[in-house]
């Protein structure tokens, strides 16, 4: 695994840096996870983007692990948001918007007391809500070529 860093300003919001893992495999998404969290250890909010399969699920699983939950951390796909205890006891939100059909939906589940509650937070299929996120939050890449993922992780200050 490589990790670079470099000063960046976006068009969609103000970065404070890049972070860049390439390439990694599934295998080795226990360390990637501590190297995302030890990163950015004042953010709670953690934005995923990425096809498919590319590994979100599995690597929220292993940040969740990090943070000591002990909870079965599985995509809730149907639920839309699942919420498991950290080691310290502290609620982790865990969100799928994949199956949300408008931005109605996300309204009703009281999306604002999950997103502002400064616990962490982690987001599937994020483009769905995008417009909802928080002014500061990780936006986190993967992207997957023969079976080796990119991940790109940058702070986004709106």
């Amino acid at each position: 695994m490589e990790m670079t860093e470099k000063n960046n300003i976006s068009q969609v919001g103000r970065k404070d840096f890049t972070f860049h893992l390439s390439p990694f495999t599934l295998a080795e998404l226990p360390e990637v996870a501590k190297e995302l969290l030890g990163t950015f250890p004042e953010e709670r909010f953690f934005a995923f983007f990425g096809k498919m399969g590319v590994g979100k699920t599995t690597l929220i699983k292993e940040l969740c692990a990090v943070l000591g939950v002990e909870d079965n951390v599985c995509s809730p796909t149907f639920a839309i948001v699942n919420e498991y205890s950290s080691g310290v006891g502290e609620p982790v939100y865990h969100f799928d918007f994949y199956r949300l059909k408008n931005l109605g939906e996300a309204y009703d589940l009281g999306y604002e007391e999950y997103f502002y509650s400064g616990c962490y937070c982690f987001t599937e299929w994020t483009e769905k809500v995008e417009e909802l996120l928080p002014e500061r939050y990780v936006r986190v890449e993967i992207v997957e070529t023969d079976g080796r993922r990119t991940l790109t992780a940058e702070v986004i200050k709106n």
